[in-house]
């Protein structure tokens, strides 16, 4: 797969941060704001010039408090700490900016949170990254996947992707993956189905992600994936391009994190191995 990887063009010595893009992340709660966090600090990592996390109010403090390079904006929340339908108002100005969207992690799942993720699944124009609770909302309304105006790109893991399918047992890994091709191309959507070789596919192509390692099976991991995907649509790759080699990168972080033999890491640890990563040859 090395020889097939897409690359990222070198920097010019005289770009700037309005270079690589404008991201937006959108998701968080009460009680989940380090799954966005995770999320924007790899868009960061990864490459994106400008990031922006869009989170409800209840929780925007403590997502600030995780890097200092990122943005944060408050959003209107409900009693809960969730994104209220209100919030949608504030969205639709966000959105209209920027050269990239990710929705979802840590979001929690509500009726006004899937009414939000609706909305902006079927209206955002710029590509948008896909995961975690963002999932489960689509999959209440799977009427809704072939609707959108712009690229998207799905990051599930095989329980999410069941449920957007309307699956309930589990299925063998090939009849998933098979499953995830045709979903990919009847909704015109890229599809990371991820796991062990992590199925990359837009329903015309398909590759398998041979980097990672038993380590990374921890909370947060995933959402330092949809930050790496994110940033490199940011600096302008394709979303089929960034979501194989986003993964490639994310498998390397994990696989140097996980160095000597390591049984266990935490996210966190990560993110201090992707820019090592995105070096490393055949980048």
């Amino acid at each position: 797969m090395s020889d097939e990887l897409p690359r990222l063009p070198p920097r010019r010595h005289d770009s700037h941060k309005g270079d690589y893009g404008r991201a937006l992340l959108i998701g968080g709660s009460r009680g989940m704001s380090g799954a966005i966090a995770l999320a924007g600090m790899a868009t960061l990592r990864s490459g994106a010039g400008l990031v922006t996390l869009a989170v409800p109010d209840a929780c925007c403090d403590t997502v600030a408090g995780f890097e200092a390079s990122y943005m944060t904006v408050p959003l209107a929340d409900d009693r809960h700490g969730r994104l209220s339908h209100a919030a949608l108002v504030k969205l639709r100005r966000l959105v209209a900016s920027v050269t990239v969207v990710a929705l979802g992690p840590g979001l929690g799942q509500s009726v006004d949170v899937r009414r939000v993720v609706h909305e902006l699944y079927r209206t955002v124009t710029a590509p948008l990254i896909v995961d975690a609770d963002g999932l489960n909302a689509l999959a209440r309304r799977r009427e809704l996947l072939p609707t959108h105006a712009g690229p998207r790109i799905f990051t599930p893991h095989p329980t999410e992707f069941r449920r957007l399918i309307g699956v309930e047992q589990s299925l063998p890994r090939e009849q998933l993956e098979q499953t995830a091709i045709e979903f990919a191309r009847q909704n015109q959507v890229v599809v990371v189905l991820k796991g062990h070789r992590s199925l990359i596919t837009d329903g015309r192509s398909h590759t398998h992600n041979p980097t990672g390692n038993p380590a990374m099976a921890t909370g947060g991991s995933g959402d330092v994936l949809t930050g790496v995907i994110t940033a490199l649509v940011s600096q302008g790759m394709s979303p089929y391009d960034a979501a194989v080699l986003g993964c490639y990168a994310h498998g390397c972080a994990g696989d140097r994190a996980a160095s000597g033999g390591r049984h266990a890491i935490v996210a966190r640890d990560l993110l201090n191995e992707l820019p090592q990563a995105l070096d490393t040859e055949p980048f």
